[in-house]
């Protein structure tokens, strides 16, 4: 991997991870577009630089993370979180025999996308509008629905705020619960991955910390823009068009898989 494709892979982290369209599945079809050889440190790469996206939300959202008196915030994402733990704990090994399938995620973004164009006619008639309002038990079935994102393509962020909203969360309340319950299930898949490559390979060279370090940079400023960017769509056109734009690509990529373009 390069310093530009390490950019590029970071720009696209960025400004997909809060986005419902899948960050990893658009990670590995730009992956596959620029010929990136599967590496285990790319695939360890794609994960760590969630960290950047994660720090652009501690940010933005700093007095609700930074507020110590307020411990129900901490349980609920605890509570978020475990799901996501024990699952990517059992099924580690087939999550990463999916991240090389560009097949896996090309379905998984057309169905995804089929989903989002329904999904607020399904579920009506939310009665939660802040985070204040969610309950330990509605934070747990939120997370155990962020689980399906460990298949590529479905995306953490569509499926927890989809969980939000069936838990009777407005869509703006479900797009920040989703936000903040990304905080600790990425820090915890990034810090269990380069936990396991240390490990396996011994440490990382001085390109890879470079690398890892221009991604994170570039990953964090990225996601800012984005997280205010999405918030505003969010509230004034709702799903409908993220459906549209996967339904697209996911076609696309089927057609580029068919002709050999996407291996």
């Amino acid at each position: 991997m390069t310093t530009i494709e390490s950019i590029i892979i970071a720009i696209v982290e960025g400004l997909t991870e809060f986005l419902p369209i899948s960050s990893t599945g658009h990670m590995i079809i730009a992956e596959k577009l620029l010929a990136i050889p599967s590496t285990e440190f790319t695939k360890v790469f794609t994960v760590a630089i969630q960290l950047g996206a994660i720090l652009a939300v501690v940010v933005l959202y700093w007095k609700k993370f930074f507020d110590f008196k307020n411990g129900q915030f901490y349980l609920k994402l605890i509570a978020g979180v475990i799901p996501a733990l024990v699952f990517g704990w059992l099924f580690s090994k087939k999550i990463d025999l999916l991240l090389e399938s560009a097949l896996t995620v090309a379905i998984s973004l057309l169905l995804g996308g089929i989903v989002l164009l329904f999904i607020e006619k399904l579920l009506k008639n939310p009665s939660i509008h802040s985070e204040k309002e969610v309950g330990f038990k509605q934070a747990g079935i939120i997370g155990l629905w962020q689980c399906i994102a460990m298949i590529p393509g479905v995306s953490r962020s569509a499926a927890s705020i989809i969980g939000g909203m069936q838990q009777k969360l407005t869509r703006n309340a479900a797009a920040e619960f989703s936000f903040f319950l990304a905080v600790p299930t990425m820090l915890a898949a990034t810090g269990y991955k380069l936990l396991k490559f240390f490990k396996e390979s011994g440490g990382f060279s001085a390109k890879e910390i470079q690398l890892l370090v221009i991604g994170n940079v570039v990953a964090f400023i990225v996601a800012v823009l984005a997280i205010k960017l999405f918030i505003g769509f969010l509230k004034k056109y709702g799903f409908r068009i993220w459906g549209v734009y996967r339904i697209i690509v996911g076609v696309i990529m089927l057609v580029l898989i068919y002709q050999g373009i996407i291996k």
